[in-house]
């Protein structure tokens, strides 16, 4: 299994086999003009709950292209690692559990420059009482220990945490008949 064969190899290992992979294959899309790739992980209440299809679509609605996806439950190293920012934070131990009580989705998608911004403004803010309706976290969440989603927060958060998650392997370089209907070119 895929999934278990990447949780063994280093974080290190993973992290360093994807940035040749990410740059090669965006260099080569037709669409790489200046693109950007970001980290999106439906969370375990999110998938629990049915919202897959619904999150993804406002993506692919948005003109975003999905490059990886997959099932997957989170090994607790991997879940420490994709934290380790909020390690010296109470709820760190918390939030590590949580990540890996059930399976989540994890998902690159690939746009031009800004994506993650924009995702991040489809996602809402961290804390659901904070978010726009009309957002993910706007629409589904109602408390920070249950947001539904996370999103990469910078471009290279989004280099970083594919790497960690995906490693390198499962990415998909392809283009969307659609992509000129999306993305002006001049």
């Amino acid at each position: 299994m895929i999934a278990s064969s990447l949780a063994m190899r280093p974080v290190r290992a993973r992290t360093a086999s994807l940035k040749s992979t990410t740059t090669r294959q965006r260099t080569n899309c037709a669409s790489a003009a200046r693109a950007e790739i970001s980290y999106v992980m439906i969370k375990p209440d999110g998938v629990q709950r049915g919202l897959v299809g619904e999150i993804i679509t406002r993506f692919e609605q948005k003109g975003f292209q999905l490059k990886a996806m997959k099932l997957y439950q989170t090994p607790e190293e991997v879940a420490k690692e994709h934290y380790k920012d909020l390690a010296s934070k109470p709820f760190f131990p918390d939030l590590v559990n949580y990540i890996v009580s059930g399976p989540v989705v994890s998902m690159v998608w690939e746009g031009e420059e800004g994506i993650v911004k924009s995702i991040r403004k489809i996602v809402g803010a961290t804390n659901p009482l904070e978010s726009e309706p009309g957002t993910i976290r706007g629409d589904f969440a109602v408390c920070v220990g249950r947001n539904v989603i996370h999103a990469s927060d910078s471009p290279e958060n989004g280099e970083r945490e594919t790497a960690l998650w995906f490693g390198g392997e499962g990415i998909v370089d392809w283009t969307s008949c659609s992509e000129d209907w999306v993305i002006e070119r001049r």
